[in-house]
């Protein structure tokens, strides 16, 4: 009987709680067994893991496999989960040692030729990692720019589940992150694109100096729609703290480039007058995206032709 541990991040909204994994190899007939309340994508990945390590040049224990999510009671979603499970088996087998391990928050979807892909809400999950004072997080090689963002942990990227093996056998490094370079800001239209429009204008002014709500009625074509989608233009770039805060909800919706993680400017949000409900303020089961309402945080949330404004 043999016991092997490792460690990853639950994300809940924008929040995030460490997860402790555990791998028990014990007597019995071949088979994975997941507790912890996990959902669907989660109990799937007995099959991705179990093939991502035998794809990966490791050997698949042929006993009974008990994996174990903890704190029991917090539900667990997503595939985020994938490259803990995998690793707390091999230190179960005593492929992996627990020196690197315990130190590390371990973040990534695996795919069955062992592949690591990146998952939402990368960003929420190392900050809660560093809050909750770990020193050492590794994370899909495409989503190291957004993880770099937090200060004060270490990051890693692993390509792959071997790789990542390799690293914590002290047999090879994994990548890092260069140092942060802000991309060049994005040419944002504003008012000096609009000619007349004077008390429009000035409303437009008001209400970005002021953080009022605004409404701009009129017959179509004078051009609501148009001062609206300026009015971004003449706010202020986001400070870090709120950059963080706006970032970490994209994050989690699965808004974000790699050439751009850090949402510096204030989002402009404009959904469909034909949206649902559920679109607008999101919420469901599992890790639903953000409605609109959420994305335009900090930013302006444009209801065009909108029935809620009449």
């Amino acid at each position: 009987m043999a016991l092997g541990r490792a460690w990853s991040v639950a994300v809940s909204g924008i929040d995030g709680q460490v997860v402790e994994i555990e791998a028990d190899i014990g007597g019995g007939l071949p088979g994975v067994k997941m507790v912890g309340l996990p959902d669907t994508a989660l109990q799937e990945s007995r099959d991705r893991v179990r093939a991502a390590v035998a794809n990966s040049g490791a050997r698949w224990p042929d006993s009974k496999v008990v994996l174990a999510l903890s704190p029991a009671t917090l539900p667990k979603v997503g595939s985020v989960y994938d490259a803990g499970l995998a690793c707390a088996v091999l230190n179960a087998a005593n492929v992996v040692p627990l020196d690197l391990l315990e130190k590390t928050i371990l973040l990534g979807e695996l795919a069955l030729d062992g592949r690591l892909r990146p998952v939402r809400g990368v960003l929420p999950a190392v900050l809660a990692a560093k809050n909750h004072g770990w020193q050492k997080v590794v994370v899909p090689t495409a989503a190291m720019s957004e993880a770099a963002l937090v200060e004060d942990i270490d990051v890693h990227g692993a390509d792959n589940l071997a790789d990542l093996v390799r690293w914590l056998q002290g047999d090879g490094p994994l990548d890092r992150p260069d140092g942060h370079r802000s991309p060049p800001r994005p040419v944002r239209s504003d008012l000096s694109e609009v000619v007349g429009q004077h008390e429009a204008r000035r409303a437009l002014e008001v209400a970005a100096a002021g953080a009022h709500h605004l409404m701009l009625t009129g017959p179509p074509g004078v051009g609501k729609t148009m001062l609206a989608q300026r009015l971004p233009g003449i706010l202020p770039e986001l400070s870090e703290a709120h950059a963080l805060e706006v970032t970490a909800i994209h994050s989690v919706a699965g808004a974000l480039s790699a050439d751009r993680p850090l949402v510096t400017e204030p989002p402009f949000v404009a959904p469909h007058h034909t949206a649902t409900v559920s679109s607008l303020i999101g919420g469901g089961t599992g890790m639903a995206k953000p409605g609109a309402v959420s994305r335009a945080h900090r930013g302006i949330l444009f209801l065009d032709e909108s029935e809620t404004c009449e």
